[in-house]
């Protein structure tokens, strides 16, 4: 069975990258693969990597309050370059009413601040590559 490949992002300029960094690593050590493309990425360039790096997720994470603007246009983008079967995942700060709009936007899910990084594997197990 082919390894799932998830590409993990920091879009814009927030700078705290710890929780990507965990959440990459608890993916790596469930067998995934894992790509992490390091702070301020900008949109286009995360579309351009994942297709790159032909993945089957790519998981956003995002303190800095720009998620709603940062986090749809990823998805936009990948639709765009014909890559909109990318399962898009993100994490961080994001106010329980953003939620829904981001999932609107094509976000698969979303995981707060208290997820438990066993429910993060489980969902990328069950849902990448569909």
């Amino acid at each position: 069975m082919k390894k799932i490949r998830v590409l993990i992002a920091k879009p814009g300029l927030d700078g705290h990258d710890r929780g990507a960094k965990v959440v990459a690593r608890a993916l790596r050590d469930a067998g995934m693969e894992v790509i992490y493309t390091g702070l301020h990425q900008t949109p286009e360039m995360i579309a351009e990597a994942a297709i790159q790096e032909d993945v089957d997720v790519v998981g956003l994470s995002c303190l800095s309050g720009a998620h709603m603007t940062l986090f749809p246009r990823v998805v936009e983008l990948l639709r765009e370059k014909g890559a909109g079967d990318i399962l898009v995942t993100a994490g961080g700060i994001i106010p329980d009413e953003d939620v829904p709009k981001l999932k609107e936007a094509g976000i698969a899910a979303t995981f707060g601040p208290g997820t438990s990084l066993a429910e993060i594997i489980e969902f990328h197990r069950k849902n990448a590559g569909k």
